[in-house]
């Protein structure tokens, strides 16, 4: 059983007990957090397809720990310029691991 859910603006397909990095979430780290934006859920071959989203169908999560992830740099030049600039970024992230998936 999987299911395709947005969390945190950005779409994911998650199956039971999987874990994976999102964007920093407003939760206290071991707490629960419920999605109920759930697109589509396959079960065992029935497929259900939601407009945009399935009625009464949600996944619950628990919040393992906030971390940042790797940096990021970017560098812009201009050849013959003389002109360069060099900016670095790192992601504030949520690691969570689903627990269940009701329909």
């Amino acid at each position: 059983m999987y299911a395709i859910v947005e969390i945190a603006g950005q779409q994911f397909k998650i199956e039971k007990e999987s874990k994976l990095f999102v964007h920093r979430l407003k939760a206290e780290e071991g707490s629960q957090v419920k999605f109920d934006r759930v697109m589509l859920v396959d079960n065992d071959g029935t497929v259900k397809v939601g407009a945009p989203t399935i009625k009464g169908a949600e996944v619950t999560a628990t919040v393992l720990h906030h971390l940042k992830g790797d940096k990021v740099l970017v560098f812009k030049k201009k050849k013959r310029k003389g002109y360069q600039k060099m900016n670095g970024h790192r992601q504030y992230l949520t690691s969570i691991q689903i627990n269940d998936i009701a329909i």
